[in-house]
């Protein structure tokens, strides 16, 4: 696995309540990662791009929504994401730490 195909594997985090929610109480992270990544790409890119151990990996499908516009229906984008858990005395600070100061 090359750099550059590492570093293209992650997408964005993904934001939400239950991601918050796992994150304090299972150390675990949630990302969106590209639609043909594996899970051995996606733990060597957590561990390279922020210095962490990951201890496991979860990927998941995530099917586009039916959209209404009017009388035609459209779809929106299939997706993929991935639960990292970190091995313990871990974690992922995404830049509060600098927002705050």
């Amino acid at each position: 696995m090359n750099k550059e195909r590492l570093m293209s594997i992650i997408l964005a985090p993904r934001v939400s309540e239950k991601a918050a929610t796992k994150a304090d109480n299972e150390n675990q992270h949630v990302f969106s990662v590209v639609k043909d990544a594996k899970k051995l790409e996606v733990k060597k890119a957590v561990e390279m791009m922020f210095s962490v151990e990951v201890d496991n990996v979860r990927l998941l499908n995530v099917n586009g929504k039916l959209k209404r516009q009017g009388r035609t229906y459209g779809k929106t984008k299939d997706w993929k994401k991935a639960y990292v858990k970190l091995k313990e005395g871990f974690d992922i600070s995404y830049g509060e730490a600098e927002a705050k100061s």
